[in-house]
């Protein structure tokens, strides 16, 4: 007789339940995910698919898990808030695999993100000749010290002791382990052929009306009337170089300082972004960076570079391409260090594994795209023997090209056939297809969605009336006929990164597609080349910094227009009219929030009772423009205010002209007090986006513009290229989107492959010969797409 073994309890708990989501615009959301499964959340951007899958199940679990710890611990974690969410049953250990950007530190390079150096300099201060100490002296974020002196130890009676102290480190002590020293330009602060008089400082601020000019002219180190160029080799040092020395300018007590030494302090050692944009424009023009002599860019100094292995040191092992470096380390074979060539072995494999072999471990971790950083991410979880973890992915796909989206989905397979629970946020039809389980949400984005509009298999979606099931086999037509360049942009002998020489001719006036595989060279050939600047807006995947106090009418310049419209209507000063400045409401100083921080625990923000969240005084709500005051605005969304401010009484042109930008990217649903801090990636782009698009400019330049964006969406933003181009516009787009190719004017390939094995230009044409030749990677894909 068979026995029927009953199923354990322990088995049963095989959903992960969420009832009652209602963080950012989700509506009350419930739904129930299978564990061991790999689940995909698609909608439209905005829809709140963010909200439910990192803002509630990853942050609750990462909360629960942050509470084992003790106290003090928690002290140095991140202190999160628990979800407003009625149930969340069935949780594991979550691990996020965002699309962060890694740290832009200059010390802060692919092998430290990934501790593959880490292991490199162990390995070396084992095995390389000469031994010169121990790992960290091959470490360029560790400085050389040497210390001698007295300590005095309080245990029972004092007593001094001497004490020498030595620490061998790696960095190069000319640029302090950065690689390059940075240079000023001289000729960007004066023009030598005036005089002081006759307005030669160039620098911002520094005109001879104001404070500097009044110290420069009474200083008495130089003759003001004199032509620069003329001053003797002590004059052009005071007026450069001079330390701070007290002198009296009509009869006031002032300090004179030499110009280099002044600008260092206050433009050149503060934060690029946060400076005003003219005086940001005057550093990136003065300052020059140059390779540092003494290191050749290496970051390290003389004795880290003199240890070898094999006759390689460990600055050329890490600027290899790292598939030749996992070559080169499975030639190394010494049983003193076996777990550690393992350990390491297995690192740079997955480097392979995940498409990312083409970069070298001494790349900058900052100059990596979002998809790129991703999956770099990625590398510490690949050979986890980690089981029932829920992994939590943001559209991994980012920056791939169809030919590398197999992979991924390979990789994301394998993590689930471990035994682990995989949620993905993705737009991509090829990745929605390898669903165990789909949840869409929507309908619309913003306040329209936030709701479950199907939950089941992906057959399922495809047959279902959502606009994800509708648009998911989708297909843009390749262009019957296309347009005819008005000029050309010659790019001659491009050697950035790994370009090859690369002579090409973009096309003017017309929509030209630069394709190719992740790290055939793209973002170098049109970066490298085509600097923004004099006449080129560059929109790149860079995050926009802001606050919880920004917002898109604060980002886009909006309120500026509003506030004036405001004050004219009322007679009063547009200041009243900002929450940051003299409107704010002085209990929650406009935050609209009170914050209590309660130390290691998640501090509790509570509505201000006096404003009721309004941000503004209650004096300021008295004013009124075509009968809203100013939180009634800020409540509405883009296609409210943009009917509000086109006529009637609140008709202001200079507001409606923005908004009519943010309509044309696709952010109508946006409100326009909504915080930065609450869009997703794929609409604070488009905000990028639209802000740019007031740039004065005759060519745009677009990196991946499709990222983050529902299929619905992409026919949108197809319109608005077009719109563009139609208005006289070159536009120049970064792409690997099937539809964003098959509507191109023009399509430069760059490949064959990705690191040494690209570079090259491999196809140059209209999108149809490419479809028809299959001579390409990226044609073969469009072949497929288009059904050639």
């Amino acid at each position: 007789m068979a026995l029927t073994v009953e199923p354990h309890l322990a088995d049963s708990h095989d959903l992960i339940r969420v009832h009652g989501a209602r963080v950012n615009n989700l509506k009350d959301v419930s739904v129930e995910i299978p564990k061991r499964r790999l689940t995909v959340f698609t909608g439209i951007s905005g829809s709140g698919k963010s909200s439910l899958v990192f803002g509630t199940i990853a942050a609750e679990s990462q909360r629960l898990i942050n509470e084992t710890y003790s106290a003090f611990v928690q002290g140095f974690m991140p202190t999160l808030a628990r979800p407003e969410v009625d149930v969340l049953d069935g949780l594991t250990t979550a691990i996020i695999v965002d699309q962060q950007r890694l740290g832009t530190d200059p010390r802060s390079t692919v092998g430290t993100a990934t501790d593959a150096h880490a292991m490199l300099r162990i390995l070396f201060s084992r095995l390389g000749t000469p031994h010169i100490g121990p790992p960290s002296a091959f470490s360029f974020n560790t400085a050389s010290v040497h210390a001698s002196g007295a300590i005095t130890v309080e245990r029972g009676a004092r007593k001094a002791v001497k004490a020498t102290f030595s620490r061998l480190g790696g960095m190069c002590p000319r640029c302090e382990g950065r690689g390059s020293v940075t240079d000023i330009d001289l000729t960007q602060l004066y023009d030598d052929s005036k005089s002081l008089n006759e307005g030669a400082l160039t620098v911002p601020g520094y005109s001879m009306d104001g404070w500097y000019g009044r110290i420069f002219k009474g200083s008495g180190f130089f003759d003001p009337d004199k032509p620069i160029r003329r001053y003797t080799k002590r004059e052009l040092h005071d007026l450069l170089h001079k330390e701070p020395t007290k002198i009296k300018v009509e009869g006031i007590n002032l300090t004179y300082e030499g110009l280099i030494p002044k600008i260092q302090k206050s433009m050149l050692s503060k934060d690029v972004d946060a400076l005003q944009p003219h005086v940001r424009a005057f550093v990136e023009r003065a300052m020059t960076f140059t390779v540092c002599p003494d290191c050749d860019g290496t970051r390290l100094g003389e004795g880290a570079r003199s240890s070898k292995i094999d006759g390689l040191s460990i600055a050329d092992a890490c600027a290899m391409q790292i598939s030749d470096l996992a070559g080169w380390v499975r030639t190394l074979s010494e049983p003193s260090v076996a777990p550690l060539l393992t350990a390491l072995q297995q690192t740079l494999d997955s480097f392979a594994e995940i498409g990312l072999g083409y970069l070298a471990l001494d790349r900058p971790a900052g100059t990596l795209s979002g998809g790129e950083a991703q999956r770099v991410k990625m590398i510490r979880h690949l050979g986890s023997s980690l089981t029932d973890v829920t992994y939590v992915f943001d559209e991994p796909t980012t920056g791939l090209h169809p030919h590398d989206i197999q992979r991924m989905n390979d990789l994301l397979l394998r993590l689930r056939d471990k035994g682990n629970t995989v949620l993905v946020v993705e737009h991509k039809p090829q990745v929605i297809a390898i669903a165990d389980h789909v949840v869409d949400l929507g309908p619309g984005a913003g306040t329209a969605g936030g709701t479950v509009c199907f939950e089941g298999t992906v057959e399922g979606l495809r047959s279902g009336d959502t606009v994800t099931g509708r648009h998911l086999d989708d297909r843009a037509a390749l262009k019957e006929s296309v347009r005819t360049p008005t000029g050309k942009l010659e790019i001659r002998g491009a050697t950035t990164h790994n370009l090859r020489g690369v002579d090409v001719d973009i096309p003017l006036g017309v929509l030209t597609v630069v394709t190719g595989v992740a790290g055939s060279g793209k973002s170098s050939l049109i970066h490298g080349s085509i600097p923004a600047g004099e006449g080129v807006v560059s929109v790149d995947q860079a995050p926009i910094r802001g606050s919880r106090r920004s917002n898109p009418a604060t980002y886009t310049g909006l309120l500026d227009p509003i506030r004036k419209a405001f004050a004219k209507a009322n007679g009063v000063k547009p200041a009243l009219f900002s929450a940051n400045s003299e409107g704010a409401c002085p209990t929650c100083n406009g935050a609209g929030v009170v914050y209590t921080d309660l130390a290691m625990m998640a501090g509790v923000s509570t509505t201000c009772e006096d404003c009721e969240g309004r941000r503004f005084q209650a004096a300021v709500l008295h004013h009124h423009l075509g009968g809203r005051d100013i939180t009634e605005v800020l409540a509405m969304s883009v296609t409210e205010a943009e009917e509000f401010f086109g006529a009637g009484e609140a008709h202001t042109p200079a507001a409606q002209r923005i908004l009519a930008r943010l309509a044309d990217v696709g952010l109508g649903y946006l409100t326009l007090g909504q915080p930065l801090t609450t869009l997703s990636g794929g609409e604070r782009q488009r905000l990028k986006l639209a802000t740019h698009m007031a740039d004065k400019g005759g060519i745009y330049v677009l990196d991946e513009p499709t990222a983050g964006l529902h299929l619905a969406d992409v026919e949108q933003l197809l319109g608005l290229l077009d719109r563009l181009v139609d208005s006289g516009k070159s536009v120049i787009v970064v792409e690997h989107h099937p539809a964003v190719m098959a509507h191109a004017d023009w399509i430069i390939d760059l490949g064959p492959g990705a690191g040494h094995d690209g570079g090259r230009i491999v196809y140059e044409g209209t999108p149809t010969d490419l479809a028809t030749a299959h001579s390409t990677l990226t044609g073969e894909h469009l072949a497929a797409y288009v059904g050639a």
